[in-house]
C-alpha cells in the first residue's frame, strides 16, 4: 500500500520560511520527500537553509516574498514556480505579533500585524488558487492559525484578532474552492517553543502558562509534524474547512 503521507511528487511554497515554524515546516516536507519553495523578506536566512536542503539531497528554490505586498506574491510566486514547477501545496505560515496592551497599540502597529497575518494569507491563497484553477490543478492550502483565533490572553490583541480572521478564512476558502479540489484546512498551534519566545516561555510568566496546559508542557516544533504532513498529503484527501488544534489540550483547559 502507497504511504497515505507521502509528499515525494508535491511542490510546496512554504511563507515565513526564514525562522521559526516555516523553517521547520520546509525542513520536514523536504525531508519527506517535497520539492520546497522558501519564502520570506529575510533572503539570506532562506539562501541557507536553501543550501542546507540541497546538500541532502532535496529540491529547494529561496524566493523573496512580502506577503503584505500582492505584487511581491506574485512575483515570488512565479519564481518559485520557474525554478521548481507549478505549486500544488501551500503552507500560509508568514505572521508577526506586536506586544503591547490594546489601549498602547499604534495604527501602525495594527496594519503590520493585520497586514502580514491576514491579508497576506489571504492574498497567497487567493493567488495560489487562481493558478490551480487556471490550469485545473488540484490543490491543498494549509493555514497556520493559533490558539488564540479562539481564546484570548492580554498584550497580543491584533494578533488574536488576526488570527480568529484566518479561522474563518479557512471555512470561506475551503467553501470556494471545494468545486474546484482544491482544499483549505489550517493548523492552530498553541505554546511552540521556538527561538524568538524561547526566553519569555523559560520565565515565570511562561512557566505559569505551561501549569495551565493539560499536557504539561510546552510544544516543540516538531510536535506539529504529523498534523502538518496529514493535512499537506493524501492522508487527508477527505478533510476541508478544519481547523486542527496542536496545542496539548490546551483550548480545552482555561488560556
Amino acid at each position: 500500500m502507497s504511504d497515505l503521507f507521502d509528499v515525494s511528487k508535491e511542490i510546496i511554497l512554504v511563507t515565513g520560511a526564514s525562522q521559526g515554524l516555516g523553517r521547520q515546516f520546509a525542513r520536514v516536507l523536504s525531508a519527506h520527500g517535497a520539492a520546497v519553495a522558501l519564502a520570506a523578506r529575510q533572503t539570506a536566512k532562506l539562501k541557507s537553509l536553501e543550501e542546507e536542503i540541497r546538500a541532502k539531497g532535496g529540491r529547494a528554490a529561496a524566493v523573496a516574498m512580502d506577503v503584505t505586498d500582492t505584487a511581491s506574491i506574485a512575483t515570488a510566486i512565479d519564481a518559485a514556480e520557474a525554478a521548481l514547477g507549478p505549486i500544488t501545496v501551500l503552507i500560509n505560515n508568514a505572521g508577526i505579533a506586536v506586544e503591547k496592551l490594546a489601549i498602547e497599540q499604534t495604527e501602525g502597529d495594527w496594519d503590520a500585524v493585520i497586514g502580514a497575518n491576514l491579508k497576506g494569507a489571504y492574498f497567497a491563497a487567493t493567488e495560489i488558487a487562481r493558478r490551480m484553477i487556471a490550469r485545473k490543478q488540484e490543490g491543498n492550502i494549509v493555514n497556520v492559525a493559533s490558539v488564540l483565533g479562539f481564546g484570548v490572553v492580554k498584550f497580543v490583541s491584533s494578533y488574536a484578532i488576526s488570527k480568529a480572521g484566518i479561522v474563518q478564512a479557512t471555512k470561506a476558502l475551503a467553501l470556494e474552492l471545494a468545486a474546484n479540489n482544491i482544499r483549505v484546512n489550517a493548523l492552530a498551534p498553541g505554546y511552540i517553543e521556538t527561538d524568538i519566545n524561547r526566553d519569555f516561555l523559560a520565565s515565570p510568566a511562561g512557566k505559569a502558562i505551561a501549569g495551565r496546559i493539560p499536557a504539561g508542557r510546552f510544544g516543540q516544533p516538531d510536535d506539529l509534524d504529523g498534523a502538518l504532513l496529514l493535512l499537506a498529503s493524501e492522508a487527508g484527501r477527505y478533510i476541508n474547512g478544519a481547523v486542527i488544534p496542536v496545542d496539548g489540550g490546551h483550548l480545552v483547559s482555561a488560556l
